[in-house]
């Protein structure tokens, strides 16, 4: 089972012992000290579903404002997430896309991490992650960025397993005006907005457009897949050394409507021009480029007072279409590859895959919080999601031999759309239906117990259940302690369930999803109104984890449920005003994860990660920001006989100032000072990994932005 039966009564006995043994009323909490610590402190929605003071919320958790955001001088939600406790940015070799590694829980397609924007689900079907040409989410139209630290599958259901990231994007107060602003810099870089906030006709309208264009950071690299292949078959053809390909451009527009009850919003998330990255099959392509268009609208009603003041009801539909597409040839292996499959060059041209899928969802919920009993909130909902992977397209030159696991020529370049017997995916749909119900409880003076449970039932792999317990105590007026628990799954992607015609991963029907059980003890102390403190230890167990391995006696891996891993830690974070112009804000993030079938580090994520940030106003409406991030000891997988990766630490550095002659505000940013060579772990491989060295990331770079409100 997930935690030995011993273990999850045990945790069951020390909860309603605390429940009933230690349900005492404390003295009268002094107002005026209260007011002074929390008074100003962040609310947060996502831990509940209602808004709840960070300290007092049943989840260990972050808040980042717009203005925190402005602060360190972000141009993409990366860069805001990485200053999280417990999170660490890691790279896919694929378009560098983001791996947001919570607690040492690592994924190449970071399926176990939940990302919602406003809300909704951005999840997609084909590989479970946020989608495979990402390009990244500029950050102008958010107004704060809420990510809870552990599972969440109790209130938001699948895949929200390691953690839950929600950004939330301006209304018309958050930008009350317009604002246009530029920035260009380094990679020659160069990115637009215009943000438009006001009442039109009885409607709270926001209209937010944000362009940007990049040729991307160019660094080496020095070996790659190819330089392998052209080792065992006697060829020259790798790329390698030769840079990474990281050029994008996209365009986002966001609008934002509401009125009484009603809120309406829509968007366009449009990516273009975006490069393969280190290359998809980890060999350089400097050429292939990718697009996507994403469309997300949601219809929203929500009353507080629907039947009375006791009842707030919400209710939702929300669509959301995706896409991933290939704007120019992409080459898992470069012109010259030769497998020795026929005789001759066997691909001259390269080895061209161009896949495309398509994918819509659409949600409905309805969800009502009950205030009528004296100690009880009951929250309780029902929904249901359909999604539909309703096209499927591949034109390339290649197949592959399931003998040798390698790529033969198909004699030319090929449309295979719709040919079962070569196209990688079969299109397919999902429903899911669920219901959920929790309970806040205030049994006590200072005391608060939340009970929650979710089932959903899925038409593709079944029904799961997944509830949670958290124990919230004011101990003092100036100290929260928590113990929380909480389980949570991950759906099977498409691709692990249905891939076809691909030796390298081949999809498995009957798999089952992985789960996790957590158990978490956090203390939040605010010893003044300028200085707050907060610890929290975790433990987990994450179990049916999804792999492809070998089936015995072909070069053919399949999906199975056939990992386990478990992991504790500690993050400790420090929030200190020393006066009223300088800032210092900390944290510190221990983990350490085994691979439960080695006994060995699970490998990839930080073991130890310290952020540190300053902010100073030395002059009126100057303020400079000096931030620190130091990623140490990432072990490399049991399979893995590389060296351990080094460490490194990246400076950054923004300069601002603000209300010149009222309206105009100007910043400088350099990124990573000191010239670090920081690097994030390639994927293992057999018998070696394909790109030996590792994923290098950007180096020194320089950015500059103007902003203009009226």
């Amino acid at each position: 089972m997930y935690f030995s039966l011993i273990t999850r009564s045990i945790f069951c006995l020390l909860m309603f012992y605390a429940v009933n043994a230690l349900a005492i009323s404390l003295e009268a909490d002094d107002e005026e000290a209260l007011l002074s610590l929390y008074g100003d402190e962040e609310m947060i929605s996502l831990a509940t579903g209602n808004s709840k003071p960070i300290s007092r919320a049943p989840a260990i958790a972050t808040v980042i404002t717009a203005e925190d955001i402005k602060e360190i001088g972000a141009t993409d939600i990366d860069q805001v997430l990485e200053t999280v406790p417990g999170l660490h940015v890691a790279r896919s070799p694929r378009g560098y896309n983001p791996i947001y590694t919570f607690r040492g829980i690592f994924s190449q397609f970071n399926s176990q991490v939940l990302m919602l924007i406003n809300g909704i689900p951005i999840t997609n079907l084909f590989a479970g992650d946020r989608n495979q040409v990402w390009g990244g989410l500029p950050v102008q139209s958010i107004a704060r960025v809420e990510v809870i630290r552990g599972p969440g599958s109790a209130i938001y259901g699948a895949d929200a397993f390691a953690g839950v990231i929600n950004i939330i994007t301006k209304a018309k107060e958050d930008i009350a005006g317009t604002e246009v602003g530029g920035r260009a810099g380094s990679f020659n870089s160069w990115d637009g907005w215009a943000l438009h906030g006001d009442s039109w006709g009885g409607f709270d309208v926001a209209v937010m457009l944000e362009y940007g264009d990049t040729d991307g950071q160019r660094r080496t690299i020095d070996e790659d897949a190819q330089t392998f292949f052209d080792s065992q078959f006697n060829t020259d053809a790798s790329l390698a050394p030769g840079s990474v390909n990281l050029q994008r451009e996209n365009f986002d527009a966001r609008v934002d409507i509401s009125r009484e009850h009603w809120r309406l919003r829509a968007g366009l998330q449009r990516r273009q021009n975006v490069g393969t990255g280190a290359g998809v099959a980890q060999a350089l392509d400097p050429s292939g480029r990718f697009a996507s268009d994403r469309w997300n609208a949601d219809l929203t009603y929500h009353n507080p007072e629907f039947f009375s003041e006791n009842w707030d009801v919400t209710a939702q539909l929300s669509y959301f279409n995706t896409s991933q597409e290939v704007e120019q040839n992409v080459r898992l292996f470069p012109p010259g590859a030769d497998f020795n499959s026929a005789p001759g060059i066997d691909f001259p041209e390269g080895v061209i895959g161009n896949p495309e899928v398509f994918e819509r969802h659409a949600r409905f919920k309805v969800s009502t919080f009950y205030t009528g009993f004296e100690q009880h909130q009951i929250h309780a909902g029902t929904g249901m999601r359909y999604g539909d992977l309703y096209d499927v397209k591949e034109v390339k030159n290649y197949e592959f031999d399931f003998e040798t696991g390698l790529p033969r020529p198909l004699g030319g370049l090929r449309d295979v759309t719709g040919d079962l017997s070569q196209v990688f995916l079969r299109e397919r749909d999902r429903k899911n239906y669920y219901v959920f119900l929790q309970d806040v409880w205030n049994f006590a003076n200072d005391w608060e117990f939340t009970a929650g449970v979710r089932y959903d039932h899925f038409s593709d792999f079944g029904d799961t259940v997944n509830p949670r317990l958290a124990l919230v105590w004011a101990t003092r007026y100036n100290l929260t302690t928590k113990l929380l628990y909480g389980r949570a799954f991950r759906a099977p992607s498409f691709a692990e369930l249905f891939n076809i015609n691909n030796p390298v991963a081949i999809g498995n029907p009957n798999l089952d999803p992985e789960t996790i059980e957590t158990v978490e003890l956090a203390f939040d102390y605010r010893p003044s109104n300028a200085l707050r403190l907060a610890l929290s230890l975790f433990h987990y167990r994450w179990d049916d984890i999804i792999q492809f391995v070998s089936d015995p006696g072909t070069s053919v891996n399949v999906a199975e449920n056939a990992g386990r891993q478990k992991g504790f830690g500690m993050e400790l974070e420090a929030d200190w005003a020393l006066t009223s112009n300088f800032h210092l804000l900390g944290n510190y993030a221990f983990q350490h994860s085994t691979d439960e079938k080695t006994g060995k580090n699970a490998g990839h994520a930080p073991q130890h990660q310290i952020y540190l940030r300053g902010s100073w106003e030395f002059l009126p409406h100057w303020r400079l920001t000096p931030q620190f991030n130091w990623v140490i000891d990432r072990s490399r997988t049991a399979s893995d006989s590389r060296p351990a990766i080094n460490n490194y630490s990246i400076f950054d550095l923004t300069l601002r100032r603000t209300a010149i002659k009222r309206h105009w505000e100007v910043a400088f940013s350099v990124r990573n000072l000191f010239d670090s060579d920081a690097r994030e772990p390639s994927p293992a491989g057999n018998p070696g990994a394909l790109i030996p060295n590792d994923l290098p990331l950007s180096g020194r770079s320089f950015f500059g932005e103007i902003r203009f409100r009226f």
